[in-house]
């Protein structure tokens, strides 16, 4: 807490029921960095150090509803606070103490309790009924997205992504890429062999939204997670192993996971083990050593280096469950793609530069196109 110095508590003295504020062995110097809801944090403190309420449980919710309070029957607020971003609520009742911390659309509630037991269940009444669950939508696939929070540390966060069929999506590949994706496509846990899945090829030609549709493709049987700071992820054991170990979405047991990381050219390079340091070691252990063991869990790498220039670590026989260049579409499936031969260059075209001609504006000053049915074309 910012500005906060912790105070030793008088000893032999039995625990008595007080205001919050009384019973806080903390001492607090506040300064205009400090907030009233950075307060509210402290003096939910209180209650848990001195020990009259030793057990503590919590969680978090991606998306509340707009109408929940996340306040048990009963409850009696002691402080509220709202910051530009955050909004506090400290609350009570017998026995028991309440924080609830409010951002965007997701919560934090955690609650101290003079029991165990009576912990985890105000915090089940505070949170029954509470999450807003989104429509699902056949075109949608949920997604999970990991990354390091400086409030929260490792945390994740999820997403519905609209995502179009194989059968909609395979006519933006040339023809030997289609193929190699149409086995892709049909993996089953029971036909996994390896657990790296690399993408390599220039930018602009569709890796990223091959990797979409193939979350939609495997969302029956594998929870796919994007990777927001893969850079962080190998140097950060904890980090590592938080993700390691997972987070799954509540479903049946035996569920796979996808680790997306893209853009990884510097992790996974001939020269990797020199500049990168254990981070290649411990991505490949992640696949296929000790930390994979018992874990079911796939990584999923793009790259815009050339095969050749891979780490050959990476990319030897065993390790891949697919190893698949994406590269641009000839010329003849260029001009099939966009129904005419104008503006096509001799050598074929990117699937980006084919959005930027179907649209009539010149490749080299178009952004990353965006559509629904295909997504990013990375």
């Amino acid at each position: 807490m910012p500005g906060c110095r912790i105070m030793g508590a008088m000893a032999d003295t039995p625990p008595v029921p007080s205001e919050p504020q009384r019973s806080l062995p903390i001492r607090l110097n506040l300064d205009d960095s400090d907030s009233p809801s950075d307060v509210v944090d402290a003096l939910f403190l209180g209650r848990f150090a001195t020990g009259e309420q030793p057990h503590s449980h919590s969680t978090t919710l991606d998306r509340v509803k707009p109408e929940a309070t996340l306040l048990p029957a009963g409850a009696r607020v002691l402080r509220a606070a709202k910051d530009d971003d955050r909004s506090a609520v400290l609350a009570e009742g017998e026995g028991w103490t309440l924080l609830i911390s409010r951002w965007n659309r997701g919560a934090d509630v955690t609650v101290t309790a003079t029991e165990a037991e009576l912990a985890e269940r105000v915090l089940k009444e505070a949170t029954d009924g509470a999450k807003d669950e989104p429509e699902p939508q056949p075109e949608n696939v949920t997604m999970g997205f990991w990354y390091v929070s400086p409030r929260r540390g490792p945390h994740r966060t999820t997403r519905q992504i609209s995502a179009g069929t194989w059968d909609e999506v395979r006519p933006n590949y040339s023809a030997p890429v289609a193929e190699s994706m149409d086995r892709l496509m049909k993996v089953t846990p029971e036909s996994i062999a390896g657990r790296l899945l690399l993408l390599h090829g220039p930018p602009g030609t569709g890796k990223t939204s091959a990797l979409r549709t193939l979350a939609r493709s495997w969302r029956e049987w594998c929870q796919v997670d994007c990777v927001l700071d893969p850079e962080r992820l190998f140097n950060d054991v904890g980090y590592l192993m938080d993700i390691a170990i997972g987070e799954d979405e509540g479903t049946a047991k035996g569920r796979w996971r996808l680790l997306l990381l893209e853009d990884c050219d510097e992790l996974i390079r001939g020269e990797a083990k020199h500049t990168a340091g254990q981070a290649l070691s411990r991505l490949l252990n992640l696949t296929d050593g000790l930390l994979g063991q018992g874990r079911n869990v796939l990584v999923g790498v793009t790259t815009n280096e050339d095969l050749e220039r891979l780490h050959p670590a990476v990319v030897r026989p065993g390790r891949c469950l697919a190893r698949i260049e994406v590269g641009q579409m000839t010329r003849a499936e260029s001009v099939s793609w966009l129904g005419r031969e104008e503006g096509v260059p001799r050598e074929g075209a990117t699937l980006a530069e084919l959005f930027a001609l179907r649209r009539g504006t010149p490749p080299a000053d178009l952004p990353e196109p965006r559509t629904a049915g295909a997504g990013l074309y990375l």
